[in-house]
């Protein structure tokens, strides 16, 4: 291989190992959302999901020793990613209950859990840790990363594998790639992912032929809280290794995007979500250049605006032509 061509691939290997990373937590929100949809049910909480189990993932973690001292360390980011899991998955099923049980408006329940996050997370990190900032302060350990031997001929499947700088990636970014087709093989060849698509068709259909609809419906709701709690584990025990308030930074806005620029499938989600982890690289990229930081934090929003106006462009010129 020639210099030249050498460093033109080490250079998209970087670039895709940095895409893989910055789409991670997007992905995982998003084929949350995706299932919570199919069923009928559009979680806009997800920025919310995100942001509390980024907080008590850490806060977790980080007090694991104390709390469960006969615990051995390596124990502590994994009690950590549970603690997360949770604690998206019991506001989760608050949003539920208040939905399915109490007819309450979904979307306005959803903006409400999303103020609600927004603020209780910023007030946790003032009481327990004493910042409003962050948990800078804090020991807080991470999950782990793989990472894969590769052989010094190919410098450039090195930085594919194990990223630029060699450290592997974050065990969750593998779970995001699985979980995509493991979700789309879900909802075409199993009972419960036909009965999930039907009840998003049509309810009450669904409920004639027999269908659990409201279970069905509670079932899609706390799998999508799940996902999107391993979207913000990712964020604050991987992406980084610290809690940052507002630290998901629209990244549950740009799921719910990713799943309608997608037009509600599986493949269309991922490749929406590759699509703005690579504005999210760019916003970076431009961020090293002196570019004015104004500027910079334009690029997400500006391309899924950009994206969303396309999708509809789209669907417009396919019903002319029906």
């Amino acid at each position: 291989m020639t210099p030249e061509l050498l460093s033109w691939s080490l250079l998209l290997a970087g670039l895709l190992a940095a895409l893989l990373r910055a789409a991670t937590p997007i992905l995982l929100a998003a084929l949350g959302g995706l299932v919570s949809d199919l069923a009928g049910s559009v979680n806009v909480a997800l920025e919310g999901l995100m942001l509390v189990a980024a907080f008590f993932g850490v806060i977790v973690s980080a007090h694991a020793g104390m709390w469960f001292p006969q615990l051995a360390p390596a124990w502590y980011p994994w009690l950590g990613c549970l603690a997360g899991v949770l604690a998206a998955l019991a506001l989760t099923g608050v949003l539920a209950v208040c939905h399915l049980e109490w007819g309450a408006d979904l979307i306005v329940a959803g903006i409400a859990v999303n103020i609600l996050a927004a603020g209780l997370t910023v007030f946790l990190l003032a009481s327990l840790v004493g910042d409003k900032g962050s948990t800078a302060a804090l020991n807080s350990p991470v999950l782990p990363s793989l990472h894969w031997p590769v052989t010094a001929d190919r410098p450039w499947l090195n930085v594919l594998l194990n990223g630029a700088d060699g450290r592997g990636h974050h065990v969750l970014l593998y779970v995001a790639l699985l979980a995509a087709p493991l979700l789309a093989l879900f909802l075409k060849y199993t009972r419960y992912g036909t009965w999930l698509r039907a009840v998003g068709e049509n309810r009450e259909a669904a409920f004639n032929a027999g269908i659990p609809v409201r279970q069905v419906q509670y079932a899609a709701l706390l799998l999508s809280g799940v996902l999107a709690g391993l979207g913000g584990i990712y964020l604050s025990m991987g992406y980084l290794s610290l809690f940052q308030a507002d630290m998901t930074a629209g990244r549950g806005f740009l799921a719910l995007a990713a799943i309608f620029l997608g037009a509600r499938s599986v493949a269309g989600t991922f490749c929406a979500a590759m699509l703005f982890g690579a504005s999210t690289v760019l916003a970076t990229q431009l961020g090293a250049q002196q570019i004015p930081t104004q500027l910079v934090y334009m690029v997400p929003p500006l391309v899924t605006l950009l994206a969303l106006v396309a999708a509809g462009a789209r669907r417009r010129a396919h019903k002319v032509r029906l």
